[in-house]
């Protein structure tokens, strides 16, 4: 059973990148029907085989290589990849809903999406929770190595706050329905105040220790989800309101996820720039394949569905056409990483090395996700 010792958290990621294929594309201009719907469906059943398969591997993992697991907890670079496990969960739990009902009926995407939703986000809370104790108790990290990854446990509470409304009509009216609401407002917050303090620090390593080891690279791409799934939240909730808040609450909501929505999104595009700029350069020398390029997908996701959010609440043409832009380049840099994926897995080369999990001034400890 040696061939799941290096099976890491990091590989929730790829659950995570293919389903935010379908989340995302369901909400575009001309996928409510059609070949286009089919299309994502397709994409949303492969993401919940695949999330059934990697827990499978995990378990063997932590079943047959225990000690593995631990070192990896303790392991400054690897620990926060365990928030990719939420972000799995609940995203193919809102793509059962979004899509997935249409294959196996409201009440059982109902049943699984809450069992998905509910896990994912203990798990996320939980790990919002303990990996920032671990940096701050047990684990030995040099000054200036701040790393994008470290966004990764933090960011799981806003991926439930952003795919918590597909629920919250489920709920009974009054106060429970109320709470929920609340409550998945109070984890945008905690997600949002989080990534407002890590990241000027991974900008400051940035500037004056450079992106590091060229695997490093597609790590940038990590700052787009806090961003674009926090757009996606207020707007996907700003939906949801009425009926579970007051009216004068439930009517604030809408133009709040507008005024929140708009200069958050144009931040994430300059932010996309950026990073295109720095992968391409990085590129240009060699960028070799791993784990990491899973980076390249989900980030990206939460922005489409973010500006599709903002399409909704201004009718404005500009933000549905850069969905589509948005969702093409998702589309691409899924279609090359998951090739890639599969190629890596069937000849082992991804599953018979352990990762490099150091993390040292100038470089970015987000490679431990080979």
């Amino acid at each position: 059973m040696d061939i799941f010792r290096h099976i890491g958290p990091n590989w929730y990621a790829s659950v995570m990148g293919t389903a935010i294929i379908a989340n995302a594309g369901a909400g575009l201009p001309g996928f409510q029907r059609g070949w286009p719907r089919t299309a994502v469906t397709v994409v949303w059943a492969a993401a919940l085989l695949w999330l059934a398969m990697v827990l499978l591997a995990r378990a063997a993992h932590w079943r047959w290589h225990a000690d593995q697991a631990r070192r990896d907890l303790l392991d400054p670079a690897v620990a926060p990849f365990y928030g990719c496990l939420s972000m799995a969960l609940t995203a193919v739990s809102a793509g059962t809903m979004i899509v997935g009902r249409d294959w196996i009926g409201t009440g059982a995407a109902l049943g699984l999406a809450w069992t998905l939703w509910l896990v994912g986000t203990v798990i996320g809370l939980a790990t919002t929770v303990v990996v920032p104790y671990l940096m701050m108790t047990r684990h030995q990290i040099a000054e200036g190595s701040a790393a994008p990854a470290w966004l990764l446990p933090i960011v799981a509470p806003m991926v439930s706050a952003a795919t918590g409304p597909q629920l919250i009509p489920h709920v009974a009216a009054g106060q429970l329905r109320e709470t929920m609401l609340l409550g998945c407002y109070a984890m945008f917050g905690v997600s949002l105040l989080a990534t407002m303090i890590i990241l000027p620090v991974v900008f400051s390593k940035l500037v004056h220790h450079k992106v590091g080891a060229a695997v490093a690279a597609p790590g940038l791409f990590l700052v787009l989800g806090p961003l674009g799934q926090s757009v996606t939240a207020v707007n996907n909730l700003a939906d949801v309101g009425r009926g579970a808040v007051s009216p004068q609450l439930a009517a604030a909501l809408k133009p709040f996820a507008v005024l929140y929505g708009v200069p958050v999104l144009g931040f994430a595009m300059i932010w996309l720039a950026l990073a295109l700029l720095i992968v391409a350069e990085v590129a240009r020398r060699g960028l070799p394949f791993a784990l990491t390029w899973w980076a390249l997908t989900f980030p990206v996701g939460t922005c489409v569905t973010g500006a599709t959010g903002l399409w909704h609440h201004t009718g404005l043409t500009a933000y549905a056409w850069l969905a589509c832009g948005l969702y093409a380049l998702l589309v691409g840099f899924w279609a090359v990483t998951a090739v890639r994926t599969v190629r890596g897995t069937l000849t082992g080369e991804l599953v018979s090395r352990r990762p490099e999990a150091r993390i040292a001034p100038g470089r970015i400890g987000i490679t431990a996700i080979q």
